[in-house]
């Protein structure tokens, strides 16, 4: 398969934070840097949400440096996530049953320290990073997410899998009082996914933990959630339980209800279609623009999401047509 990569670093006019916005982050960002490497986000990021508990210290990062993230409302109000409805609001009017604290996560399989962490135990060994990324769903629509989150190659490393371990599985929770639509079958619950190992250590995976600074809301993954930018959204795993190092590929939930239109890697791939949506062109959701954005022109989607440089030796040789 003949592939085309557009570098992430030829962004769309679309996509490139306005002058005068860019211009004063990078000024704070400088500022930051000053003070030995560490940006307070809360301080700088904007925000609809201030309520939300706010990270003190984050390590500013350059991905993403001139994309111009979605409206915090839009992040919150427009999301998948099954297991409180169908709908795309339907997660911000459910997810309050959601309880996030405390939390636990299980550690077990091919790895020398397997248990049951709390989950600021695993999380509180690394400086917490920001990385705005762009977010691709299957559906061809897309946005901009400013992500707070920890690379979770790091969180491997501190866990040391056997050589064993050639694929990290994720589970969500599994409760229907808390996640009421699992009531439902709507799909075979626990929501699960998965990575190979080389995927998941690669530097771009991220365990994100909140958004423009703020705690993630229970709507987008609380307390702990996937990213993986360069796949479609769905492989992003929400509100995880249970990661577990296994010798042969794991089950994701989508390629379980319709093997025939998900696949296990799920790559953005312009190249191939989904049986009810084209994959070539995506509508970006920015926040701005009110009822008129609903209409706006698509962009060309890009190989990989726009981090071909970042990935594409991962599949070198992989049919992608076969293995989508």
């Amino acid at each position: 398969m003949l592939i085309k990569f557009r570098k992430p670093s030829d962004a769309l006019t679309s996509e490139i934070v306005n002058k005068g916005f860019y211009m004063n982050r990078r000024k704070l960002l400088s500022a930051a840097s000053a003070l030995g490497g560490i940006a307070l986000v809360s301080s700088f990021l904007p925000t609809a949400n201030a309520g939300r508990p706010q990270f003190t210290t984050v390590k500013k990062t350059s991905w993403g440096k001139d994309l111009k993230p979605t409206t915090l409302d839009a992040i919150t109000s427009h999301n998948n996530f099954y297991e409180f409805g169908s709908g795309k609001s339907d997660p911000k009017k459910n997810a309050h049953s959601l309880r996030p604290e405390p939390w636990r996560v299980e550690i077990s399989g091919h790895v020398e320290k397997p248990g049951i962490f709390d989950f600021e135990d695993l999380i509180k060994p690394h400086l917490m990073e920001e990385r705005i990324y762009r977010m691709r769903c299957v559906e061809a629509w897309s946005m901009v997410i400013p992500w707070v989150g920890i690379p979770l190659a790091k969180i491997i490393k501190q866990l040391n899998p056997t050589s064993k371990a050639k694929y990290v599985a994720f589970q969500t929770l599994l409760d229907s009082e808390q996640m009421p639509s699992q009531k439902f079958p709507i799909l075979d619950w626990p929501y699960v996914e998965g990575l190979r190992i080389d995927e998941a250590m690669n530097p771009l995976t991220l365990i994100a933990v909140g958004i423009f600074g703020e705690e993630l809301p229970n709507q987008n993954g609380a307390p702990l959630r996937l990213v993986v930018p360069w796949k479609y959204g769905f492989k992003g795993i929400k509100s995880i339980v249970k990661i577990s190092f296994v010798e042969q590929q794991p089950q994701s939930s989508w390629n379980i209800q319709a093997p025939n239109e998900y696949g296990f890697y799920s790559n953005v791939n312009p190249q191939v279609d989904h049986p009810r949506w084209s994959q070539r062109r995506e509508r970006l959701i920015t926040g701005e623009g009110g009822f008129a954005a609903l209409f706006s022109k698509k962009i060309d989607t890009l190989m990989f999401n726009g981090y071909a440089e970042e990935v594409a030796d991962l599949y070198r040789g992989l049919d992608l047509y076969k293995h989508f």
